[in-house]
């Protein structure tokens, strides 16, 4: 029998009726309390270098990327069971995996600014974008919400985190509001709206933001 590296649903089933559903409920909101966690990986930039002693923080990093990939393989290839597994991710890379990559190669291939910009809006505003969505609002609720919450998210993340000016800043996360939700909207298979959402936005601010305004990255 493959391994299952979960209770059988109990807690997402209980988690559920506390929330005045059933299993299915408790399985949704779990995924995006998970997802809403992911914004917890800012605290790379705090941490000191050495902070886990035996090894650099980044050598720390990439062997949690590792490890999450590793998780994935042993799914398809061994069958592993996973928890908040959606049916049309059994023969496909599941969005944890696509998620903890966009993660890490937000905080590792661009400025802090940047990184931490589009780390804080994927991990927060995917969820709220998924939630809307399923309630079908309007074009104006569907995507003036999760716009306007991500606005404020990479504002946080570039002027608090990375230093950058306010005035420019709010340009940049508009900008990176805007496309991020856009590229979140459409469902493609074999594609993933967090890797999707992370990049497309820190690509833009990298571009425009260091390269066209000149801002330190």
């Amino acid at each position: 029998m493959p391994a299952r590296l979960h209770t059988g649903g109990h807690f997402r089933a209980w988690l559920g009726r506390r929330l005045g559903g059933d299993a299915e409920l408790g399985d949704r909101a779990w995924r995006r309390i998970l997802h809403s966690l992911g914004a917890f990986a800012l605290l790379y930039y705090v941490l000191p270098t050495h902070f886990f002693v035996i090894l650099p923080k980044e050598d720390v990093l990439l062997l949690a990327l590792v490890a999450v990939l590793f998780l994935e393989v042993l799914r398809h290839v061994a069958g592993v069971q996973l928890p908040t597994i959606r049916p049309y991710e059994e023969h496909r890379v599941a969005s944890f995996a696509f998620f903890a990559l966009a993660l890490v190669g937000a905080i590792l291939l661009f400025p802090v600014p940047v990184g931490a910009a589009v780390i804080l809006g994927t991990s927060l505003v995917d969820p709220i974008a998924g939630e809307l969505r399923r309630h079908h609002p309007s074009p104006a609720v569907s995507w003036g919400v999760p716009i306007a919450a991500y606005l404020p998210l990479a504002l946080i993340g570039m002027v608090l985190f990375g230093g950058w000016p306010l005035l420019p800043s709010v340009g940049l996360a508009a900008l990176a509001a805007v496309l991020a939700v856009a590229v979140e909207q459409p469902k493609v298979m074999w594609a993933d709206d967090d890797l999707a959402m992370t990049f497309v936005a820190a690509f833009a601010l990298y571009i425009v933001g260091v390269l066209v305004i000149g801002l330190p990255g």
